[in-house]
């Protein structure tokens, strides 16, 4: 097997418009893409306790794939807010970084070696901050973590990347040169390509999109991109 998917989508706490908690709706969304490896972004279990459901960390990871790390980020008497990565495949060598800069709000990212019939695949899963000295701190923290590029290496998450001079994005692409170009928030009318995916070697993303569909559960379009490693 050399064709996997990836998918990366923040889920706003699974609120639709309404607003209304509904993680099956989000739940049915992404098992529609069927993805090998997804980071999910803004799970809430706080609002979950509120409406009687399910840990949402819980009930994504038993839902969606095999092997799964979650990265609660805010931990109060309420429940976690955090992120989660969720694959097909063993994820092997993970370790949860703390991205937090002074007083911001807490960061987390994921970082994994996906071992699967392919061969091993380094993965970084996050959810960067909002301002722009906050994110310029994280993206040097997240390039150590993607090392020497000695296998294929996949990067992916809520970026908050409004800029380009200096960007997350520039950063990215001198070491990972595949990525997505989709704008994806607001949902309703995508405006900012603040989440994206990124790959080395150059060449192994064939195709990538996003789901219209998603709008009536987040304020975040998710990103869906078919890779081939052979290439």
């Amino acid at each position: 097997m050399t064709r996997i998917r990836a998918m990366t989508w923040n889920i706003h706490g699974a609120l639709g418009r309404n607003p209304r908690f509904d993680l099956d709706r989000v739940v049915t969304l992404v098992a529609r893409h069927s993805p090998d490896v997804v980071a999910l972004q803004e799970i809430d279990s706080r609002r979950a306790r509120a409406a009687h459901v399910g840990d949402p960390f819980e009930v994504l990871q038993q839902a969606l794939g095999s092997h799964g790390v979650g990265a609660r980020a805010i931990t109060t008497a309420d429940g976690d807010y955090g992120q989660a990565l969720i694959s097909r495949w063993p994820l092997v060598n993970t370790e949860i970084h703390d991205l937090s800069f002074r007083r911001r709000e807490p960061r987390r990212a994921i970082s994994t070696d996906m071992v699967g019939p392919f061969g091993s695949m380094r993965i970084v899963a996050t959810h960067l901050g909002l301002s722009f000295h906050e994110r310029r701190s994280q993206v040097y923290k997240l390039l150590a973590m993607l090392g020497g590029r000695d296998g294929p290496t996949l990067a992916m998450g809520d970026f908050n990347d409004w800029f380009w001079v200096g960007s997350v994005r520039r950063n990215l692409m001198r070491v990972l040169p595949d990525h997505s170009r989709h704008r994806t928030f607001p949902a309703a009318f995508p405006l900012f390509a603040l989440d994206g995916i990124y790959l080395w070697p150059a060449g192994s993303l064939v195709g990538s999109r996003t789901d219209p569909e998603a709008r009536g559960l987040s304020d975040h379009l998710p990103i869906i991109a078919d890779i081939d490693l052979t290439r």
